[in-house]
């Protein structure tokens, strides 16, 4: 897993059925990516209802939250707009796992991404990481913790 003062790996990956971000398209902000299991999961969903709520926390450090799973972009879609979440899951979907293997948080027995935070800096590099068990859900101080420290 990569770890604070690595760099963050470039990635394009789908963020609705017919649009692609890319990690480059945010330099100058701060990014938080949560690598998480899967879509509908009781945990995920937890989680991602609790970073949907802390949005203007992140706001206040000038980050922005993405979310990635190994999960389609249409499973994204549907699981987005049921939990009414603002900020995009991404879907690293094919090749299955690429961008969560360059993370190092891919579960290769389970096919999917494990439960991970990162918060890059505004230059790229990771400031903080963070692998949770997979049925714990990590919550948002240690994300709240690490911009702080970018502010310093």
């Amino acid at each position: 897993m990569l770890k604070a003062g690595d760099k963050a790996p470039e990635f394009e990956l789908y963020a609705t059925p017919d649009q692609k971000i890319k990690l480059s398209e945010f330099k100058g902000k701060n990014v938080i990516l949560a690598f998480y299991p899967a879509d509908w999961s009781p945990v995920c969903s937890d989680q991602m209802a609790l970073y949907n709520e802390m949005l203007k926390f992140f706001n206040k450090y000038n980050a922005d939250i993405m979310g990635v799973s190994v999960d389609s972009k249409w499973c994204h879609l549907a699981f987005e707009q049921d939990r009414k979440l603002h900020f995009p899951l991404l879907s690293d979907f094919e090749p299955k796992g690429a961008v969560s293997k360059a993370y190092g948080v891919y579960d290769e027995k389970a096919g999917e991404s494990k439960r991970a935070l990162f918060v890059i800096d505004k230059d790229g590099i990771i400031a903080w990481s963070y692998l949770s068990p997979t049925a714990i859900n990590p919550g948002a101080d240690g994300i709240l913790d690490a911009l702080e420290e970018l502010t310093k």
